[in-house]
């Protein structure tokens, strides 16, 4: 008979063995992150905080400014320059509604029908980056001149009768009106709204056009039903992108428009710059970014979707 032996039971771990082994590079994640942290902290809250005591201050150029937690002057500012504020944002909305409109025929054509030539197409998008965003605006002088083959046109069919009519032009101008603000905003910004939107659209499984076609779907309702919704993350982002600097875009209104159609931008640099009231201006640029703010937090809510591109 042979009988079984049991095995040897391994030997018990020391205490040194018993110890977890230490992860090696655990802080790795942290130091990358250490430069991006400190870009913020110096060029992104010390500003603020700067700013934000500015806001509080009172006193002059030549006496000095000292922090005396005046608040008023966030209320003289607003009661002040409430309509430009409201300026700011009727325009910078037409511009996003503009891009939007413009720019998602443009993206869908990218992304399903571009074909071979859709690198070029972008290209053709991302063209206007090549040159200074200055130098596209006064561009927009030129184009818009009184003179010019669109002023003429728009008289020959009589748009300018309806602008007219809306207040967005004035007589047979178009130059220093709102309308001329407002093409500027959507020309510079059109790239913003345009590279979302062909993000989004790009992502969108074809398969799914496919199963709405077989399921005897008309190309309209594939677009209401399936081709929107999906995209509706490039459309937040697009809109996010177009609608946050050109509301405080200054730029636009300053070459292209009047002291009718300033805009919010354009009063704080005049407070920073010309006039030197610093607490003003600090004040106004703070009841834009909380008013931005809580459109933004409404405007996302609102949307129904989180997954921004």
């Amino acid at each position: 008979m042979s009988t079984l032996t049991e095995a040897p039971s391994p030997p018990s771990p020391t205490v040194t063995e018993r110890k977890a082994p230490r992860r090696r590079g655990r802080w790795t994640p942290y130091w990358l992150l250490l430069p991006g942290i400190l870009w913020l902290v110096i060029f992104f809250a010390l500003p603020m905080i700067y700013q934000a005591s500015t806001s509080v201050q009172t006193g002059s150029l030549e006496d000095g400014y000292k922090v005396t937690w005046h608040f008023a002057t966030y209320w003289d500012a607003l009661g002040e320059y409430w309509p430009q504020f409201l300026r700011s944002v009727f325009y910078a909305a037409a511009a996003t509604l503009l891009c939007l409109l413009l720019g998602y025929p443009l993206a869908y054509l990218i992304a399903f029908r571009a074909g071979r030539w859709r690198n070029l197409i972008m290209v053709l998008v991302i063209a206007p980056f090549f040159t200074s965003f200055l130098i596209r605006t006064l561009a927009w002088k030129t184009i818009l001149a009184d003179s010019g083959p669109v002023v003429g046109a728009l008289n020959s069919l009589h748009v300018l009768d309806v602008t007219n009519w809306l207040g967005w032009t004035a007589g047979d101008r178009v130059l220093a009106t709102p309308l001329a603000v407002v093409c500027g905003l959507t020309y510079n910004f059109l790239p913003f709204m345009i590279l979302p939107l062909y993000s989004s659209l790009e992502r969108i499984d074809g398969r799914l056009h496919e199963a709405a076609g077989d399921l005897y779907a008309k190309p309209f309702t594939t677009f209401r039903k399936v081709t929107f919704p999906l995209s509706m993350p490039g459309v937040v982002s697009g809109t996010l992108l177009t609608f946050i600097p050109a509301t405080g875009d200054y730029v636009n209104a300053e070459l292209l428009g009047s002291t009718d159609t300033r805009m919010i931008g354009n009063v704080i640099q005049t407070q920073f710059l010309r006039i030197l009231d610093y607490p003003t201006a600090a004040a106004l640029s703070f009841i834009l970014m909380a008013a931005i703010l809580f459109m933004v937090t409404f405007y996302i809510r609102r949307s129904g979707t989180e997954d921004l591109v």
